[in-house]
Parts: structure tokens; C-alpha cells; sequence
């Protein structure tokens, strides 16, 4: 059986919650990635933040990105799999969330993250087509 562990990239790196999204942009920019984890001082995943997230919810809204926090975009529980969790498993999370990227934790740490790419190399077609299909009817309401 594939898991989460098998097909995830092992070198995702976090934002510190009290980091400003300057910061997280330029580590966006730096890491050529479009989302980080948001991690307190434990390395316990505190969220998700991604590019859209900055313009939609900061620089859009007129406030400033040097001092608006991480951590203050990474509001409600965060959505993960465990790093024994199967594909399909993996694959309905992502489906139901309407996410892209799923971060992937092990003794309560954030040790990877699987993105729709991923995914497609393990899949078949007929499945990552659902998955575009869910992730393109928008952002599900996420948990609180």
C-alpha cells in the first residue's frame, strides 16, 4: 500500500506564526512554492498559508504585509493526513477540502506536504480528474 509518506516532499518548511507575510512571500518566492505551513514554536502545524491567502486577504484588503502575521491567516484547525495514510484517504481529504496541498504529520510534527502533483504521478487520470473537478467548484468552508 502507498501512503502519504511515500509520495509526500519531506522538505517543507515552515513560517513561524508570528513572522509577517513579507516574510512568508519572500520565503514563497525564495523556495519556489505557493504555500508554506504555519508552525509555532513546537513545529506543530498551525495552518496553511498560501500566496492567494497574502493578496486576497491582506494586500487586497489595504493592509500592510509587514505587519500583518502569519499566524493571523492560519485561523481554525488545521487540515492534515497522517503519514501512514493511504492514497485514496489522502485523495478524499483533498477532494472534500477543495485543497491543493495537504501537509503531512507523524508524532503530531509536520513532516512533508502532498500537492495535486503528487498525487497525479500515483493516480489514476479518472481520479485527479475529480479532484481538479472539486478543487475548481472553490474553497469548501473549512473546519473550526
Amino acid at each position: 500500500m502507498t501512503t502519504a509518506r511515500d509520495i509526500m516532499h519531506g522538505d517543507a518548511q515552515c513560517i513561524g506564526a508570528d513572522e509577517s507575510l513579507t516574510s512568508a512571500a519572500r520565503m514563497m518566492r525564495d523556495l519556489g512554492v505557493g504555500a508554506l505551513p504555519i508552525c509555532g514554536a513546537d513545529d506543530r502545524l498551525g495552518g496553511i498559508i498560501t500566496d492567494r491567502d497574502i493578496v486576497i486577504h491582506c494586500l487586497a484588503e489595504g493592509k500592510d504585509p509587514d505587519s500583518v502575521r502569519a499566524g493571523e491567516l492560519g485561523q481554525g484547525r488545521p487540515l492534515y493526513v497522517r503519514a501512514d495514510a493511504d492514497l485514496d484517504t489522502v485523495l478524499d481529504q483533498m477532494m472534500s477540502h477543495r485543497v491543493m496541498r495537504m501537509p503531512v504529520i507523524d508524532n503530531k510534527r509536520l513532516i512533508g506536504i502532498i500537492s495535486e502533483a503528487d498525487l497525479a504521478r500515483s493516480l489514476p487520470g479518472e481520479k485527479i480528474g475529480a479532484l481538479v473537478e472539486a478543487i475548481k467548484s472553490g474553497p469548501a468552508d473549512r473546519p473550526s
